[in-house]
C-alpha cells in the first residue's frame, strides 16, 4: 500500500491554518499516487490543546475544520487527528482520528491510551477508546493507532496500561498498523522509537507506518522523524528532522535503509533552533535582544537565536560593571562580531554605584554580599527589559539547568526575560554544544570555552567558589531531577555524602524561583516546569525518618 505522511508544523489553536496545511499536504501527496494520506495527532488543534478544548467555540470549530476539510477529499482518503466531543459518560472529549473519504461517511477511531506521567495531562480531557479502529482502505485491513497505543512497557516509565492496542488489532486481522503521532523531542528518544517501532513489525508480522508532527509549542518540541517499517521490522523510510517534509511510502518494500545519521550536539542544538524560532514565529515576535557577557552561557544562545532567526533579528548588549574583565569584554564584542549581528554597549558601573548610594544609610555597617552582587544582575535585567519594551523584542535568558537547578541566578536580573531557551541544558552539555557550534570555523571564541566560568559579580569570581564541579554536579543533578534517586542511592553512586546533600538542598530551596522563571525549552527526560510539578512550601527531605530504637512520644504534639 502507498501510503503519504504528512509531517507538518501545527499551531495550537490556529485551525484554520492547521486545516490549510492539511489540506496542502494531502494534495500533494495525492497527486503523487499515494493510496492513503496520514496526518498527525491533533493536527487540527495542535497539540498540546490544553485548556482551550473548554472555551465553548473551540471544539465545535474544530469540528466544523473537520467537516470542511471532508468536503475537500478526493478519492484518495485522509486520516487526521482532531478532538471529538464524547456525548456519553467521562471525560468530555476523545483524542480522535477521521478517516475523511469522498462520498463515504466520517469514519473515527479514538486513542486509547492515555498518558498522564511527563509532560502528559490527557486524562484531564480525554475519555480512553477501546483499542482502536480497523478501517478497510484500498483493499487493506489497516489498524489505526495514536501516539501512545503504539508504546510498548519496554519503553514506557514503567508498566502503565493493560492494553497492548497493536497486539489487539493485529490478532482482529488488521494488516498494516499506522500511527498518527505527537511526540516530544528529548536527548536519544527518536531512536528509542526507532528501535521499538522495529520490533513491533516484526512481532506481528505487520507493516507500520508513523507520521510525527514537527515544530515547537511553547516548551514542547517534536521532531518529526516520521519512519515506515516492513513486515519483517526492517526501516524503509525515514522523514527528516526538525522540519516539513512530505513522503510517500510503499509498505511492501523490501528495500531496507539506514536510520539518517544524527549526532546529539545536532539534535540538540537543531531542536532548541527550532524551539526559538517556533516560539517567535507563534507568539508574533520578530527580533531578540539578550545580555553578552562574555561567557559560555550568553554566547551558545546568541549562536543559537542566529541559526533561528538570522543576524539581523538578533540584538546583544555587553553591559560591563566594575567587575567585569577586559578579556570578558572582549570575548562579547568578539562574539557578535562573528555572527554578525549588533552589539550595543551600556556600562552599569554608574548606574551601580548611584543604586549601592540609595541604600548608603540603610546598609551602614554591613558589609557587601550578595545584597550588592544581585543588584547588579537586576540592572542589567531592567536594561534588557527596557530595550525589549522599546522596540518589541523578546528577551532571551541565558541561564542552564545546572544554575536554575540550585539557585545560581537571580530574580528579577538574569532570570528575566520571555524564553529560557537553555534552561534545561546541563552546563557540561553547554561546553558540548559551543565545541559543536565551532565545528567549522571560531564563532564562539576560543577563550570563551576555555576560561573559568564566573558570574563576574566581585573581585576574582568563578562559579567554583559557590558550586561543585559542573561535571560532579550535572551528574548528581541528573540522578536526583530526571531519575529520582534519593541522596541515599547517590551516595552510594560514589559521591561525597556532603556534596550530595547540598546539592539536594538547593534543589529544593530554589522551587521558588524556577516557578517564576520564563518558560524552557525541554531537551532531556525530565526539565524544570513542564513535567515537574513540586510543591514551594514543603519539607520533605529523604533522611531517616526515625532514629533506631526510638520510642514514641509520650503525648502527641499540640
Amino acid at each position: 500500500m502507498r501510503i503519504g505522511l504528512a509531517q507538518i508544523n501545527s499551531i495550537v489553536g490556529d485551525l484554520r491554518g492547521n486545516f490549510e496545511k492539511v489540506l496542502s499536504a494531502y494534495r500533494a501527496l495525492g497527486a503523487k499516487g499515494a493510496e492513503l494520506v496520514l496526518a498527525p495527532e491533533l493536527a487540527i488543534s495542535g497539540y498540546p490543546p490544553q485548556d482551550l478544548v473548554f472555551k465553548s467555540r473551540f471544539v465545535p470549530q474544530n469540528l466544523e475544520a473537520i467537516q470542511r476539510l471532508h468536503s475537500c477529499i478526493g478519492a484518495v482518503p485522509l486520516l487526521v487527528g482532531y478532538v471529538d466531543r464524547n456525548e456519553g459518560r467521562g471525560a468530555p472529549f476523545f483524542n480522535a482520528a477521521a478517516l475523511l473519504q469522498r462520498d463515504q461517511p466520517i469514519r473515527k477511531s479514538f486513542k486509547t491510551l492515555l498518558p498522564t506521567y511527563d509532560v502528559f495531562d490527557e486524562d484531564r480531557y480525554f475519555e480512553p477508546g477501546i483499542g482502536g479502529e480497523i478501517f478497510s482502505i484500498a483493499g487493506r485491513q489497516v489498524g489505526i493507532t495514536i501516539c501512545e497505543d503504539i508504546w510498548t512497557e519496554t519503553y514506557l516509565p514503567r508498566a502503565l496500561y493493560e492494553v497492548e492496542t497493536v497486539r489487539a488489532l493485529a490478532g482482529k486481522g488488521a494488516e498494516i498498523i499506522v500511527n498518527l503521532s505527537a511526540s516530544p523531542f528529548s536527548l536519544g528518544k527518536a531512536a528509542r522509537r526507532r528501535e521499538m517501532l522495529a520490533a513491533l513489525a516484526r512481532q506481528h508480522g505487520r507493516p507500520i507506518v508513523y507520521c510525527n508532527v514537527v515544530g515547537g509549542n511553547d516548551q514542547l518540541v517534536f521532531d518529526g522523524n516520521s519512519v515506515a517499517f516492513n513486515r519483517a521490522g526492517e526501516l524503509i523510510a525515514q522523514l527528516p528532522a526538525f522540519q516539513t517534509a512530505e513522503a510517500i511510502v510503499d509498505t511492501e518494500s523490501t528495500e531496507a535503509i539506514a536510520p539518517a545519521p544524527r549526532e546529539t550536539m545536532a539534535d540538540l542544538h537543531d531542536a532548541l533552533s527550532l524551539g526559538v524560532r517556533d516560539y517567535l514565529a507563534k507568539c508574533n515576535f520578530k527580533s531578540v535582544v539578550l545580555g553578552l557577557s562574555g561567557g559560555i552561557d550568553s554566547a551558545v544562545v546568541a549562536a543559537i537565536a542566529v541559526d533561528a532567526l538570522g543576524r539581523k533579528n538578533v540584538i546583544g548588549v555587553s553591559m560591563p560593571s566594575p567587575y567585569s574583565s577586559p578579556g570578558s569584554i572582549d570575548d562579547a564584542h568578539a562574539l557578535a562580531r562573528n555572527l554578525g549581528i549588533n552589539c550595543l554597549d551600556i556600562p552599569i558601573g554608574d548606574a551601580f554605584a548611584a543604586f549601592k548610594a540609595q541604600f548608603a544609610q540603610v546598609f551602614a555597617g554591613l558589609p557587601e554580599d550578595t545584597t550588592e552582587e544581585n543588584m547588579q544582575a537586576r540592572l542589567r535585567g531592567m536594561i534588557l527589559m527596557s530595550l525589549s519594551n522599546k522596540f518589541g523584542h523578546l528577551l532571551l535568558t541565558t541561564g542552564n539547568k545546572s544554575e536554575l537547578a540550585v539557585g545560581y541566578c537571580t530574580l528579577y536580573g538574569d532570570m528575566a526575560g520571555g524564553l529560557a531557551v537553555i534552561s534545561d541544558v546541563p552546563k557540561t552539555l553547554v561546553y558540548d554544544l559551543a565545541r559543536g557550534i565551532n565545528r567549522d570555523r571560531e564563532i564562539i571564541p576560543v577563550s570563551t570555552i576555555e576560561k573559568p566560568p564566573s558570574a563576574e559579580l566581585k573581585p576574582g569570581q568563578v562559579d567554583q567558589d559557590s558550586l561543585p564541579p559542573y561535571e560532579v554536579l550535572d551528574r548528581i543533578l541528573q540522578m536526583y531531577v530526571e531519575e529520582n534517586q534519593s541522596a541515599r542511592e547517590i551516595v552510594a553512586a560514589g559521591f561525597d555524602e556532603k556534596t550530595v546533600r547540598w546539592v539536594q538542598r538547593r534543589v529544593d530551596l530554589n522551587e521558588y524561583k524556577r516557578a517564576q522563571a520564563a518558560p524552557g525549552i525541554k531537551v532531556t527526560s525530565r526539565a524544570f516546569g513542564v513535567g515537574r510539578k513540586m510543591p514551594i512550601a514543603q519539607r520533605y527531605t529523604d533522611l531517616e525518618l526515625f532514629a533506631e530504637g526510638e520510642s514514641c512520644p509520650t503525648s502527641p504534639p499540640a
